[in-house]
C-alpha cells in the first residue's frame, strides 16, 4: 500500500475549512495525461493557489494507476521546482464502488468520491458510509453526492437533473461522515448542458441557460452550517473556444454551459469546490484544431500537444483568478 503522505500530497479537509472561511473554491481540475498535469500545476504555481487533481474511473484506466502514483508525486515535485509548495490532492471523481475507492486509497489518492446517487436514497447511505468508514482509517477525504445532475462526463451519465432535496442533506450527512458534499443546482457534465429549447438568447445572440438553484444551495447551507459543498458540472464552455473549435473543422452544436457569474457568486458561498472538465477539454482541442488547420503536415506531437498545454494553463489561471477566487489561498 501506497499512503499519500509518501507523495507529498495533502487531503482536502484543511483546505475546505479554510476555502469555507474564506469565500472562495478551490479548483479540481481533471486530468488523464502530462500535458493536463503540467498545464495544471503551472498555472496554480504561478497563481498560488492550492488544488485538486481529479481522475475519473475511465482516466484512471486510461493513464494507469501505476503510472498516475508516479505523475501524482511528480506533480508535487514539480511544483517544488517552479518556486511554490501548494497543496495538492490527489481526488477520485465519481468513485461507484466500495472496491474502486478502496483501490483508489490504496495506491496514493488522499481523497475520495463515492457517487452513490444513482441508488435509492437508503443503499447511498449504505454505500456511503461503508467507503468512509475505510477511508477515514487511512485519513483521507470522501466526498459524497445527493442529487443527480444531467449530462455526460466519461462512464457517468443520465438524461436529467435531479435536484438535491435540502431536508436530505442534514440527515445522510449525519449517517454517512462525509466531509463534503456534492449536490445537484442546475450544473451538468459535459459541453452540450442545456438544449437550445431550454434556453434564452441575448442581444448577441448568443444561448443562455437557466440561471442555477441557489434557492437549494442556501436552503442546503441553512441545514448544515459551515460544511464543504460542491459543484459538479461546473464548465462555462467559452463561446470563444467553441468558435475556434467549429471554424478549424469541428462539430460543436449548441454546446452551452454555466455563466462564470453564476459560478462566482457560488464560490462565495459553502461551495468550496469546483470541478471543471470540459472547459479544459475544450481548449486543448481548440488550440490542436488550430495548429493543424495552419499547419496541415506537422506530425511532431510536441508540435501541438505543447500549445494546447498552453492554452489550458492560460484558462485555468483565468478560473483561479477570476471564477474561483483561490489565487493567492496557498
Amino acid at each position: 500500500m501506497t499512503t499519500y503522505k509518501e507523495l507529498g500530497l495533502v487531503n482536502s479537509k484543511e483546505l475546505f475549512q479554510k476555502a469555507v472561511k474564506g469565500g472562495y473554491a478551490i479548483p479540481a481540475f481533471n486530468f488523464n495525461n502530462l500535458e493536463q498535469l503540467q498545464a495544471i500545476i503551472g498555472a496554480c504555481v504561478e497563481t498560488k493557489s492550492p488544488v485538486i487533481l481529479q481522475v475519473s474511473s475511465g482516466a484512471r484506466k486510461y493513464a494507469n494507476q501505476t503510472l498516475l502514483k508516479h505523475l501524482a508525486k511528480g506533480a508535487v515535485d514539480y511544483a517544488h521546482e517552479l518556486g511554490y509548495d501548494i497543496p495538492i490532492v490527489l481526488h477520485l471523481d465519481h468513485g461507484d464502488t466500495f472496491e474502486l475507492c478502496k483501490s483508489c486509497v490504496e495506491s496514493g489518492f488522499s481523497s475520495v468520491m463515492i457517487d452513490g446517487s444513482h441508488h435509492p436514497y437508503e443503499k447511498n447511505v449504505e454505500l456511503t458510509h461503508q467507503v468512509v468508514e475505510y477511508a477515514h482509517k487511512h485519513d483521507v477525504s470522501v466526498e459524497g453526492e445527493l442529487g443527480v445532475l444531467a449530462g455526460i462526463e466519461d462512464e457517468v451519465s443520465s438524461e436529467t437533473t435531479h435536484y438535491t432535496k435540502p431536508e436530505e442533506v442534514e440527515d445522510f450527512v449525519k449517517k454517512t461522515g462525509v466531509d463534503s458534499l456534492a449536490i445537484s443546482i442546475g450544473t451538468s457534465h459535459g459541453a452540450n448542458k442545456f438544449t437550445p429549447a431550454q434556453c434564452t438568447r441575448n442581444e448577441d445572440g448568443v444561448l443562455v441557460p437557466p440561471p442555477l438553484r441557489f434557492d437549494i444551495l442556501e436552503e442546503c447551507e441553512k441545514r448544515i452550517p459551515g460544511f464543504p459543498i460542491v459543484l459538479h458540472g461546473a464548465s462555462s464552455v467559452p463561446s470563444n473556444l467553441v468558435k475556434i473549435i467549429n471554424s478549424n473543422g469541428g462539430k460543436l452544436k449548441d454546446a452551452v454551459g454555466i455563466p462564470e457569474e453564476q459560478l462566482r457568486r457560488a464560490a462565495a458561498s459553502a461551495v468550496c469546490k469546483v470541478n471543471i472538465d470540459s472547459d479544459g477539454r475544450l481548449a486543448m482541442t481548440a488550440a490542436i484544431r488550430k495548429t493543424f488547420m495552419e499547419s496541415p503536415a506537422e506530425f511532431d506531437p510536441r508540435k501541438y500537444l505543447g500549445p494546447a498545454r498552453d492554452s489550458l494553463k492560460e484558462l485555468y489561471k483565468h478560473k483561479i483568478v477570476n471564477v474561483l477566487g483561490s489565487a493567492n489561498r496557498a
